[in-house]
């Protein structure tokens, strides 16, 4: 798992001063890690994110969240699907389904919330999230307060018996 803030969001060859800092200290756009899995894609739609988020303003209830992302991808020519379906077995049986609000880029899980504070509880269901789906990153967006909270989640280990046995 790796988390980020929206705080730092000049990079090092927009940043003069940059080239005089160690290279563990060069400003991350968010705070993102370009080492970090889908780092690109994560940027992107944590960009996105933040254009829903200033036109529609906070603290709505998520699905106009999801939707604007939506509208925002078609936008900007990124590729998703909105709540697709993905079995749940347990020992080769089906016993259930999981429905994500968004994939996006084939690669990533979004998780649009209005909560108070994204918590170990969200980022646990999202590491059960991609899990489920195959995919090695989720991001959890919360639109709750005026300035966007969100989480990349990273997958390490992508089986799991649990699920699948």
């Amino acid at each position: 798992m790796s988390s980020a803030s929206p705080t730092g969001s000049s990079t090092a060859s927009s940043n003069p001063t940059a080239r005089f800092l160690p290279e563990e200290f060069q400003p991350q756009m968010n705070g993102m890690d370009a080492d970090e899995p889908h780092a690109k894609e994560t940027e992107a739609i944590i960009g996105c994110a933040f254009s829903v988020l200033n036109a529609l303003g906070h603290g709505f209830h998520e699905k106009p969240y999801e939707n604007g992302l939506v509208v925002e991808f078609r936008h900007r020519g990124i590729s998703f699907f909105q709540q697709p379906r993905y079995p749940l077995t347990y020992r080769g049986e089906l016993v259930g389904e999981y429905v994500p609000d968004l994939t996006a880029f084939d690669k990533v899980v979004v998780d649009a919330k209005t909560i108070d504070r994204i918590t170990d509880h969200e980022i646990g269901k999202m590491l059960n999230y991609l899990r489920v789906t195959g995919l090695q990153v989720g991001l959890i967006l919360n639109f709750k307060h005026a300035k966007l909270q969100f989480r990349p989640v990273t997958l390490t280990r992508p089986d799991s018996p649990d699920l699948h046995s």
